[in-house]
C-alpha cells in the first residue's frame, strides 16, 4: 500500500474488536499484574479506590481522546492534536517525544516485572532474560501489526482470564473480611488521603494504554468511528478488573507480604485458592510481555509518525515493503527500552511514567479546549465542554499533589 507522499503506507488490519483487545492488553499488562503490591504500600488498605481514582482522572482525558482521534485519525495523535491546536510543530514535537518516552519507560517498566514473575517460575540471570525478552519482542513488533495484534489479542484473553481467576476465587474470601467495607471509605484524615493520592499516581501507572490505541491510528479501519468506541471498552472492562483485584488482594494478604512480593497476583491467588501460585505466574510471564510488546509498538509508531510530518529524521518513517512496519523505528526504540530496563528500578520508571503521563494528558485536554473554543467542528464523535475542563485540571492537580508530597 502507498500513501499520498508515494511511499509505502501502514497496512489498515485492526478492527473495533482486535483494536479493542489491543488497549486492554497493554493497559492489564502494564499495570495490575505488576503493581498491585507497590500501590498497596501507599494506600494501603484503600488501594482499590486510589485505583479509582486514577480511573477517574484517566476517564475524563480518554473521553478528550475519542473526540481527538475522531478529528485527527493518525499516527502520533498526541503531537498532532498539539500542533492542531496551537500552530506550534516544536510543541508537537515535544509532546511527541514526551509520549514516546511513556511508551519506552513503560515497556521498561514491564519488562522487569516480567523478570520478577518468570522467576517465580525459574530463576534466570536478570540480564540475559532481559536482553532476550527485549529480541523476541522487536522480532515480533516488526513482523506485523495484524499478526502482532492477533498474537496479543490471543494472550489478553489469557491474561484477562488469570485475573477471573483471582476473582473466582477470592471474592468470597473478601466479601466475607473483616475490612471489607473499609476499603472503600478511607475517613476524612489528611495523612490517610495522601497516602490514597500518592498510591493514585502509582495506580494511574496501569491505566496507560488507551491513548497507545490512537497512535495506531492509520492501522485501523473506520478509525472516526473505531476509536472512540475501543476507547471507552478499554477503560471499562480495564477499571471493573483493577478495582476487583486490588479489593481481593488488600483483603486476603496481609499488607506487609503483598508490599514485599515481585508477584503479588501470584502471592493472592496461592493464598485465596490453595492452588499453587505458579499457575497466575505463568499467566503473568505472558501478560507482561503482552504489555511490553504493545509499548514498542506504540513508541516506533510515534517516532513513524513524527518523521513522517517531517518533525524527525526521515529515516525513522521508513516502511518495510513487505512486512508494512516501521523496521528502523521499532530497533531503536527496543534499544533503549532495554538501556532503561537495565538502569533504573522498576517502582521509579513507574513514576516517571505517571509523571510524564499526567503532564501530557494535562496539553491533550488543553488542546481540545482550544481547538472547541475556536469553534472547529471536524469531527462525528463530541464530548461535552466540561470533560476537557475537569480532564486538564485533574490531570495537573495529580502532578502538583505528588510533586509537592515529593518535596515534604
Amino acid at each position: 500500500m502507498i500513501d499520498r507522499a508515494g511511499e509505502p503506507a501502514l497496512k489498515r488490519g485492526l478492527g473495533f474488536i482486535l483494536l479493542t483487545l489491543y488497549g486492554v492488553g497493554v493497559t492489564v499488562g502494564a499495570g495490575i499484574y505488576v503493581l498491585v503490591g507497590k500501590v498497596s504500600t501507599e494506600a494501603g488498605i484503600y488501594g482499590p479506590v486510589a485505583f479509582l481514582v486514577a480511573a477517574c482522572v484517566a476517564g475524563l482525558t480518554a473521553l478528550s481522546y475519542g473526540e481527538l482521534s475522531g478529528r485527527y485519525p493518525v499516527s502520533a495523535g498526541e503531537a498532532v492534536y498539539l500542533n492542531e491546536a496551537f500552530h506550534s510543530p516544536i510543541l508537537g514535537t515535544v509532546v511527541g517525544l514526551l509520549v514516546a518516552t511513556t511508551g519506552l519507560v513503560s515497556a521498561a517498566v514491564i519488562t522487569l516485572g516480567f523478570v520478577g514473575y518468570l522467576n517465580t517460575l525459574i530463576a534466570t540471570p536478570e540480564t540475559v532474560t532481559l536482553f532476550a525478552v527485549v529480541a523476541v519482542l522487536t522480532g515480533l513488533a516488526v513482523w506485523g501489526i495484524t499478526e502482532s495484534v492477533v498474537l496479543s489479542g490471543i494472550i489478553t484473553v489469557v491474561e484477562i482470564g488469570g485475573l477471573l481467576l483471582v476473582i473466582v476465587f477470592g471474592v468470597d474470601d473478601m466479601v466475607s473480611a473483616p475490612n471489607a467495607l473499609d476499603v472503600l471509605f478511607p475517613p476524612l484524615d489528611t495523612q490517610v488521603w495522601s497516602g490514597v493520592l500518592s498510591g493514585a499516581l502509582l495506580a494511574f501507572f496501569a491505566f496507560i494504554g488507551f491513548e497507545d490505541m490512537v497512535n495506531v491510528a492509520e492501522e485501523v479501519r473506520d478509525p472516526v468511528h473505531t476509536i472512540p468506541r475501543a476507547i471507552v471498552a478499554t477503560l471499562v472492562v480495564t477499571t471493573a478488573l483493577y478495582f476487583l483485584v486490588s479489593a481481593i488482594s488488600v483483603t486476603t494478604v496481609p499488607q506487609d507480604e503483598l508490599m514485599a512480593s515481585d508477584a503479588p497476583l501470584a502471592l493472592v491467588f496461592e493464598r485465596t485458592s490453595g492452588w499453587d501460585g505458579k499457575v497466575i505466574g505463568g499467566i503473568a510471564v505472558f501478560a507482561v510481555l503482552n504489555g511490553a510488546l504493545i509499548q514498542i509498538i506504540m513508541g516506533s509508531r510515534i517516532l513513524f509518525g513524527l518523521a513522517r510530518q517531517g518533525w524527525l529524521p526521515k529515516f525513522l518513517g521508513l516502511v518495510h515493503p513487505g512486512r508494512q512496519t516501521p523496521i528502523i523505528a521499532t530497533v531503536v526504540i527496543a534499544a533503549i527500552v532495554l538501556t532503561l530496563a537495565l538502569a533504573f528500578p522498576l517502582v521509579r520508571l513507574a513514576e516517571v511514567t505517571s509523571y510524564i503521563t499526567l503532564t501530557v494528558f494535562t496539553l491533550v485536554n488543553l488542546s481540545l479546549l482550544w481547538i472547541r473554543f475556536r469553534g472547529d467542528t471536524v469531527g462525528l464523535w463530541r464530548v461535552p465542554i466540561w470533560v476537557p475542563a475537569l480532564g486538564a485540571a485533574s490531570s495537573a492537580a495529580m502532578v502538583i499533589f505528588n510533586a509537592v508530597a515529593a518535596i515534604d
